[in-house]
């Protein structure tokens, strides 16, 4: 079951997250065009994870500072379980359990081997391909490393390197600050809580630490001012609404 550890991670009577639908994903294999995406995901750490089709599922890595367009630039990427399909368009918020957090999606297109035999590039710890996306563009590489794992942390998977080939597409601007918002919706993470439950997460949330708590803690009362403004806006009578003074 190519889904099991994805399954194993998770309560979907609490997580919008999608399960997977096997024959959709059996009917994907035989495609010879292939899915991509990124999904900026503020958790216990804000990061982006990689998601490429293959054999009907998303394999996936987790790259803490998002992808490079400078060839000069090594991203550490730590490859995590496979994700059904059906992630690929998923945004929304992970109330509680694993991957607790917001997700946005902050790309996606098609992407295309560059290896004839993508089995045997994973073996070898060398993958190289072509992305189509809205934000990220032409050749990349994932290198296997021998592995890294921060202080106190238990290893989530094999290690790699995401590295940015030089072409018409790398430079060095940052696309991670150049372009943060989500392909999907427009929307930066407070808009996209918003649309979810944000007075959930202020009165129930254990609150997190260090420099992703503050930044969390601040999206959430974003998200609330947000909510609450919408609220009033569908609450109060159209006569009684504030007019614009001409000038």
């Amino acid at each position: 079951m190519p889904l099991k550890q994805y399954h194993a991670k998770r309560n979907f009577a609490k997580s919008p997250e999608p399960k997977g639908d096997e024959s959709k994903a059996l009917r994907r294999k035989k495609t010879r065009t292939l899915f991509f995406c990124v999904q900026k995901h503020l958790a216990s750490h804000l990061h982006y994870d990689l998601r490429l089709e293959h054999g009907g599922v998303l394999m996936s890595w987790a790259v803490p500072k998002g992808p490079s367009l400078d060839p000069k630039v090594k991203r550490f990427a730590a490859q995590v379980e496979d994700h059904p399909l059906e992630y690929g368009s998923f945004e929304g918020v992970i109330p509680e359990g694993y991957g607790a957090g917001v997700v946005m999606l902050w790309d996606s297109g098609t992407w295309t081997p560059e290896s004839p035999d993508v089995d045997a590039a994973l073996a070898k710890g060398d993958l190289k391909f072509t992305l189509d996306g809205y934000k990220l563009k032409g050749s990349w590489v994932l290198v296997r490393t021998r592995g890294y794992t921060r202080p106190g942390e238990k290893p989530t998977g094999p290690s790699w390197l995401l590295i940015k080939h030089k072409d018409e597409w790398s430079g060095d601007l940052d696309i991670t600050e150049f372009a943060p918002l989500s392909v999907k919706s427009g929307d930066d993470f407070p808009a996209i809580m918003a649309a979810q439950d944000p007075d959930l997460w202020l009165t129930n949330r254990r609150a997190a630490g260090g420099a992703t708590g503050v930044m969390l803690q601040g999206i959430i009362e974003q998200a609330a001012e947000l909510k609450l403004a919408e609220l009033q806006k569908q609450t109060t009578p159209p006569g009684r609404r504030a007019r614009k003074t001409k000038v």
